[in-house]
């Protein structure tokens, strides 16, 4: 799906025209770059979590030489996926995670016991 089959299936589904949702649709977008950009964490509970990561500078090597070359350090946007979103694409993981968290609470019981 690219913007302009988000911006119909918004329209489509708020009963807006499609100038009206792609304003919003690039309203919420540029809050989330800018808050990004600024080191803000943008959190939508159950979708995920949007925030800004550093890469240190460190040494590499060019592929084709075989040089060492400075690679400089960078931040970059990184996003995680909310444990909603992980279920929705694959419920057979999101049931066995709930499955272990069962375990888990029996396992620390009986350690406790001892």
């Amino acid at each position: 799906m690219n913007k302009a089959e988000l911006v119909e299936l918004i329209a489509g589904k708020h009963e807006l025209s499609k100038a009206e949702a792609g304003r919003i649709l690039g309203t919420v977008l540029d809050a989330v770059v800018t808050t990004v950009k600024k080191g803000g964490t943008v959190a939508l509970p159950g979708f995920g979590t949007f925030k800004q990561a550093s890469r240190a500078a460190r040494t590499g090597r060019n592929p084709a030489t075989g040089d060492k070359i400075k690679i400089a350090a960078a931040k970059l946007p990184k996003f995680s996926a909310g444990a909603a979103f992980k279920a929705a694409v694959d419920p057979k993981a999101a049931a066995r995670k709930a499955e272990k968290a069962k375990a888990a609470p029996a396992k620390k019981a009986k350690k406790a016991g001892k």
